[in-house]
């Protein structure tokens, strides 16, 4: 499904402490400006994916890593799309104007 968005932070969520396997749960966060980890401006829509995930594919996206959260922001965004595929995949895919 497509979402308007500026931009996206996509990152790890807390595992139960008991869970060994190689899948995470992680969310994606919808925000209406860019570098949003910059500001407390708080998302306008949250995705958890709390059954985990094996990996994330990003397409076509030019994305930045933060180094102190560990997550991945992708700025400029017209819209995004994101699916998971029956392998544990979350696939991202979007439109960005710079």
């Amino acid at each position: 499904m497509k979402y308007k968005a500026k931009s996206v932070i996509i990152g790890k969520s807390k595992k139960n402490s008991d869970y060994d396997g190689m899948d995470r749960p992680i969310f994606i966060s919808l925000f209406d400006i860019n570098d949003p980890h910059k500001t407390s401006k708080v998302p306008k829509k949250r995705f958890d994916f709390k059954n985990g995930v094996h990996k994330i594919i990003l397409r076509d996206l030019e994305v930045n890593y933060l180094l102190a959260g560990h997550d991945i922001l992708i700025n400029n965004l017209e819209e995004i799309d994101f699916k998971e595929d029956k392998e544990g995949h979350l696939i991202v895919t979007g439109k960005q104007k710079f």
